[in-house]
């Protein structure tokens, strides 16, 4: 999913999503449920989307988390055995846990930021629709300005926009850089 173009993954969602002859619906129908339309219902399709964006942006989280936990030093896992943690989740929650705290915010933030910024699986699922449930903000400003020709308007949100990732990205920043001191 990391390396797969967005539009190209959203369409295969759409097909596995579909009400007749998706996949999941099939699944469901093989084991006795009922299929049901998920991008089609204002109910569930903001929940699909979610689902969508979970799944595209596990892939590079596994990574990151991969890479956090081959950093952690050996020693610390020995000297915590020393000190008394003999199982492994006490292992896990005084070394594992607290070493990938960095990690951690970091995998949070930028998943948060992503959040703000959906837009290609909107675009190509279902436009905003039905009766606006998946009008997010970066599809809501591209209407805008594109669909309805209020370019001000569209860049007033756009540079709104802009004005919060960059306090999140501060915020993250900060949490990070006090996480390290901690540490050490």
């Amino acid at each position: 999913p990391v390396m797969a173009t967005l539009i190209a993954m959203s369409i295969v969602w759409e097909f596995m999503l579909h009400p007749q002859f998706g996949l999941v619906n099939g699944l469901l129908h093989s084991v006795g449920i009922e299929g049901y339309s998920w991008l089609q219902d204002r109910r569930t399709s903001l929940y699909a989307l979610c689902v969508i964006g979970v799944w595209q942006a596990l892939g590079f989280n596994m990574v990151l988390f991969l890479a956090g936990l081959v950093s952690i030093p050996r020693q610390l896992y020995d000297a915590a055995e020393i000190d008394g943690a003999h199982g492994a989740w006490a292992r896990f929650r005084l070394v594992t846990w607290p070493m990938l705290g960095p990690t951690t915010v970091f995998v949070v933030v930028i998943t948060g930021i992503r959040s703000f910024q959906v837009f290609d699986t909107v675009a190509v699922t279902t436009a905003g629709g039905p009766a606006n449930a998946t009008n997010v903000l970066q599809y809501y400003i591209y209407g805008s300005a594109f669909g309805r020709f209020q370019f001000g308007y569209a860049s007033a949100m756009s540079v709104a926009l802009l004005v919060v990732l960059s306090a999140i990205t501060v915020l993250q920043y900060r949490l990070t850089r006090a996480g390290r001191t901690d540490l050490g």
